[in-house]
């Protein structure tokens, strides 16, 4: 699967999709890698880390896209991309509404 286009989209890729690819590629090393793609996303300015949360975005997308053809990498595409957009980020931008109380 070719991470690099999907994260770049039209644009020049940014040197931090090098540690998210490997979180994509390798399931079990994820926990090991989350700290370090967090504080390499903290060195950005604010146009890099809005092209990443971009990225982010653009594999949630593609996961749920995608998800019929392969719905455990999907799954797995889709979690990853959540969680470093919630732990960088704070929110997710596509994040499901809260069910309303009765």
């Amino acid at each position: 699967m070719d991470y690099q286009r999907i994260l770049s989209g039209k644009s020049a890729p940014l040197p931090i999709y090098e540690p998210v690819i490997a979180c994509l590629e390798n399931p079990q090393a994820f926990p090991d890698l989350l700290e370090p793609v967090y504080r390499e996303a903290m060195k950005l300015d604010d146009e890099t880390l809005d092209r990443f949360r971009f990225a982010l975005l653009r594999l949630q997308l593609y996961a749920d896209i995608h998800r019929n053809e392969d719905l455990e990498k999907a799954m797995h595409i889709r979690y990853v991309s959540q969680v470093l957009e919630k732990v960088i980020f704070g929110t997710l931008v596509m994040e499901p509404p809260e069910p309303e109380a009765s």
